[in-house]
Parts: structure tokens; C-alpha cells; sequence
């Protein structure tokens, strides 16, 4: 036989006229709250996967196709916060929907219970999925944390460990520009200059040894014969050695920043021997190389300054949306558990 109520509007209480239940004295009901919490669960499972779907349809890699970043980024957020808002409605419905009848309980408190049904429901929902995808959460909380660490101490830090660590190769890097890490420039800067060949020398005049008519003639001096030419293997292995000499200068100098000069002068040596120039040539392309290598890596800081900064934004956006959409959350799952409550007291 069904339950039948009867409404009293002396008191505003719901009391049983006829019933084949006894009165149950809990005031919540958690097979209904777990029950909305699944469900609730499932169909954001669902919605997210949908959405993931159609948006790697609207994505693109060419530059000329899909949605731009923003368009991407806003239609994130609104996707996120739609499902958030489906799928704890349902929930709420559901946990209002099942539970059990409260028997002679004022309407307030009905309403009361009904609401932090739904609460809860949505509560388990969100505490479940967030064991599940910990990592994600971690990742995205994580992410701006280690942003503003960045951030705060500057790429200074990443600098001093990659000259701590011996990787000099690592110091400048601008893809924008070509290749302009540190055994590039020095290569560059023990490059031979053409136009120092001994061909270029010049010819100094010399007596004509057989005078014609008194008068003492000169006549062009024979080119010296050519210098015996070393073997490649030596030039090879001096070069390797005064290559790395000036690795290990440069690298110090970046880590004092500052290059001394006596180290200038001792480079300028290296270089010389090598490429044939002057000693004073030498020691100012040393020192161009030097300040071109400094600019570099001081674009290199200011991107990663940058780039911190991007994803310290982005961190602190997604948080603040995800804190939205969960807060809507919760207030749609409570209404429609006051919603479900009342259909199921009908």
C-alpha cells in the first residue's frame, strides 16, 4: 500500500496518514547521495570525452586552418563549466530524487536536507574525480607554483647550473637566429681570415746585381718559396686544443661575467696562432665574440623570464575557472536536489 501525506497548514509539517514504512530517523540518506555522486561522475566522464573530441576537430597545426589560441582557450573554459554544470545537476536530481521520505518533518528542514543532499552529492563527485585525475590537478597547480619559482629567482639559476654541469653547448640557444650555441661562435672565432696568405705579402725591391749603364737597377724580389705545409692531422689537434682552452675561458667568464685581460690577451694568442692574424685583431675578435655570446644568453634569460611568466598566467586563469565552474557546480546540484526532493514527496 502507497504512502499518502496529508499537508497541515496550522503547523506547515508533512505527517503520514497511512503508511507501510516505519519512520526512518536519518536525516541523510547516503545510498541516494552515492548513487547521484556515480552518475554525476559517469556523465562528466562522458561530456569531457565529447568535447575532447570536438576539439581536436577544431585544432589545427598548419597556421592557416582550426581556431585561434583564445577562441581555443575560451571555448575550454565554457565547455568546462557546462559539464561541470550538467553533470552535477544531475547528480543533485538524483540525490534528491531516491532518498527516502521524511516523516513528520517541518517543510524547512525537508528543504534544508534536500539542499545538502545535493551538496554532498556533488561533494563525493568532485573529491572522486579528483583521486582520479591527481596528476592533471597536480600538473596545473604544480605548474604555476614552479612558474613563480622561476619567475622570482630568474633564468640566472638555470644558467649557473648549466655552467656548474660543463654543458656549454647549452648556454645560448635561439632557434629564430640559426644555430648560435658556444662551439659555433668558437668556431667562428677560429675561423682563418682569406685575405692573410702569404700570396698577399708585399714585395719588396732589391739591386739588380748586373747594373746597365751605370745606373743600379732594382728588380722585384723572387717570392719566397712556401712555407712547408703542416700536416692536417697537427692543425686539426692545435685547433681541438685551443678550441677547448677557449670554451673553458668563455665559460668562466659568463660565470663572473667578465672576461679579464689577461684572458683577452691569452685568447688573442690561441687565436692568432691559429688563424694567421695579428695579436691585436685576434684579441678583438676575441672580445666581439665575447659580447655577441653575452647578448645572447641574455635573450636566452629574458625568454625564459617570459615564458615563466606566460605560464604563471595561464596557471592562475585555469585556477580561477576551475574554482568558477566547480562553485556552479555545486550550487545547480543543490537546487536540483530541492527540485527532486519535491517530485519525489508528490
Amino acid at each position: 500500500m502507497e504512502t499518502q501525506f496529508a499537508q497541515r497548514p496550522d503547523n506547515n509539517y508533512r505527517e503520514s496518514i497511512i503508511s507501510t514504512q516505519p519512520d526512518n530517523n536519518s536525516a541523510v540518506a547516503w545510498c541516494a547521495i552515492f548513487a547521484g555522486a556515480v552518475a554525476s561522475a559517469a556523465l562528466s566522464l562522458i561530456l569531457l570525452l565529447l568535447g575532447t573530441g570536438f576539439g581536436l576537430t577544431l585544432v589545427s597545426p598548419w597556421s592557416s586552418e582550426g581556431i585561434s589560441s583564445a577562441s581555443f582557450g575560451v571555448s575550454s573554459i565554457v565547455g568546462i563549466t557546462l559539464i561541470s554544470v550538467a553533470a552535477s545537476a544531475l547528480g543533485g536530481y538524483l540525490a534528491g530524487r531516491l532518498r527516502t521520505r521524511w516523516l513528520n518533518t517541518h517543510n524547512d528542514e525537508v528543504y534544508f536536507r534536500d539542499t545538502a543532499h545535493g551538496f554532498l552529492s556533488w561533494s563525493v563527485a568532485t573529491l572522486g574525480t579528483a583521486a582520479l585525475l591527481t596528476t592533471v590537478i597536480t600538473g596545473i597547480v604544480g605548474g604555476g607554483v614552479k612558474a613563480g619559482a622561476a619567475l622570482a629567482g630568474g633564468a640566472a639559476t638555470a644558467t649557473a647550473s648549466a655552467v656548474a654541469s660543463g654543458t656549454a653547448a647549452a648556454l645560448v640557444s635561439d632557434n629564430s637566429e640559426g644555430d648560435t650555441t658556444l662551439p659555433y661562435l668558437l668556431d667562428s672565432l677560429l675561423r682563418k681570415d682569406p685575405n692573410t696568405t702569404a700570396d698577399n705579402a708585399p714585395q719588396q725591391p732589391v739591386t739588380s746585381p748586373n747594373p746597365v749603364d751605370g745606373a743600379t737597377a732594382t728588380e722585384p724580389a723572387p717570392a719566397p718559396a712556401p712555407a712547408p705545409q703542416a700536416n692536417d692531422n697537427t692543425a686539426t689537434t692545435q685547433s681541438d686544443a685551443a678550441k677547448g682552452e677557449l670554451m673553458r675561458i668563455f665559460v668562466h667568464a659568463i660565470a663572473t661575467d667578465s672576461l679579464p685581460q689577461n684572458d683577452v690577451q691569452y685568447a688573442g694568442q690561441l687565436v692568432a696562432q691559429v688563424t694567421g692574424i695579428d695579436q691585436e685583431s685576434a684579441e678583438k675578435r676575441v672580445e666581439d665574440n665575447f659580447i655577441m655570446l653575452r647578448k645572447k644568453l641574455d635573450e636566452a634569460e629574458a625568454a625564459a623570464l617570459a615564458a615563466a611568466d606566460k605560464a604563471r598566467e595561464v596557471s592562475a586563469y585555469a585556477s580561477l575557472w576551475l574554482f568558477i565552474s566547480l562553485l556552479s557546480g555545486a550550487f545547480i546540484a543543490s537546487l536540483m536536489a530541492v527540485y527532486g526532493g519535491r517530485q519525489r514527496d508528490l
